[in-house]
């Protein structure tokens, strides 16, 4: 990946992961990934803004030699996770007179992970600014998206927003900046699904304090940059907003039919109703899958029968991921079934803490569901139509 040009005199030199497959040892990527870093070259000093993962430290390098970088003065950190700082220590060994920029989280986490001194540190706060000479780089304290250190750093006269890992996307492209298109918007949700969506409110928050900036460039740290910066922004402001959709999301696991059977019984119920349903089998699917629909969910039901004495372990994978996630759905149930015992409802329910929705009377069942069985998921439905109807939603 060469050097390319943003502005005049700004750069972008990041690399580009095409064949990584999962991140964070957790999340499926379908379409690679890119760590976005990035060169502003003033009259007086020259910023490099975030490095990228150590795997690429040679194309990294060379990227900085392309852009005909002979000194760094400054190196900004937005954001200290290894992804983007991996390659921070080799170049401070490059570059020894270049200071650090980063809060003081930044600060501490840079000392943690990659040992850096901290008198090669200057610690910045919200609206302090650096003099480029003909630049000026101004820095925005953006915490919780999605560690407690990050910020953003606004480059002011070519009104460039560096945004990390805000309204970025794993996505690996041979294009500078994205576009509408259906694919680059997919990425960007599943982005947001699994990383940004349980610091909702912060990123509501800051997603309307970018909007009131005005940047002409949104430059995130992984994917394309955003040169008509609404299009992301209106996709984040419906993401963040406390409007759900009329969705039913069930995650199921069954390994002897019954919890499908009723399954299949609730997603008939639901669609006679005029409600968008998605299940979603455990044992066929990834996590990332159902992060993606819990977006925009207005119920959730976790389908999952009694293994032992609690609940299956690919079910309480999902409820365990879900509660970290903390989607903005209103309702959540439980169905399922068992042999002879166990506590999977309760189990459950204890490990959706975190979920701020209200608990629907779960629909659980000792061995084969029968007619009593169908009733009560009838009854399911209704409620759930009830409340989406409540709301609006049908």
């Amino acid at each position: 990946m060469a050097a390319r040009e943003i502005v005049p005199d700004v750069y972008s030199v990041g690399v580009i992961d095409w064949d990584r497959a999962v991140f964070d040892e957790l999340m499926r990527l379908n379409d690679g990934t890119s760590y976005n870093a990035y060169v502003v070259r003033g009259s007086e000093k020259t910023a490099l803004i975030d490095t990228v993962d150590s795997d690429f430290e040679e194309t990294y390098i060379s990227n900085l030699v392309r852009a005909g970088l002979t000194s760094i003065d400054y190196i900004v950190v937005n954001h200290a996770e290894q992804d983007h700082s991996g390659s921070l220590p080799l170049v401070l060994e490059l570059f020894p007179q270049a200071v650090v920029v980063t809060t003081e989280k930044g600060r501490d986490l840079c000392g943690s992970l990659h040992h850096v001194p901290p008198e090669r540190v200057m610690v910045v706060g919200e609206g302090d600014t650096l003099s480029l000479g003909n630049k000026t780089l101004t820095f925005l304290s953006t915490p919780w998206v999605h560690w407690p250190e990050t910020m953003m750093t606004y480059l002011e006269e070519d009104k460039i927003l560096f945004s990390c890992d805000l309204f970025g996307a794993h996505i690996a492209s041979s294009s500078l900046f994205g576009d509408a298109s259906c694919r680059y918007q997919v990425a960007a949700r599943q982005y947001y699904a699994e990383i940004m969506q349980p610091f909702r409110k912060k990123v509501g928050e800051y997603t309307a304090r970018v909007r009131a900036l005005g940047p002409a460039i949104i430059a995130p740290s992984h994917g394309p940059l955003h040169r008509a910066p609404a299009g992301i922004l209106d996709l984040y402001e419906d993401w963040t907003s406390d409007e759900v959709k009329n969705l039913v999301v069930i995650p199921y696991v069954s390994m002897h039919g019954s919890t499908r059977e009723m399954v299949v019984r609730l997603v008939e119920h639901l669609i006679e109703r005029g409600i968008e349903v998605r299940p979603y089998d455990l044992g066929r699917c990834e996590p990332g899958q159902v992060a993606y629909d819990l977006v925009d969910a207005a119920t959730i039901i976790l389908g999952a029968p009694t293994m032992l004495f609690g609940p299956h372990p690919k079910a309480a994978h999902v409820a365990f991921i879900t509660n970290l996630l903390k989607p903005r759905a209103k309702w959540i149930g439980v169905i399922g079934s068992y042999g002879w015992g166990g506590k999977t409802v309760e189990d459950l329910t204890a490990m959706l803490a975190k979920v701020d929705a209200e608990m629907l009377d779960p629909v659980y069942v000792k061995g084969k569901s029968d007619e009593e069985t169908n009733v009560a998921i009838a009854r399911l439905a209704g409620e759930i139509y009830k409340r989406h109807q409540d709301h609006s939603l049908v």
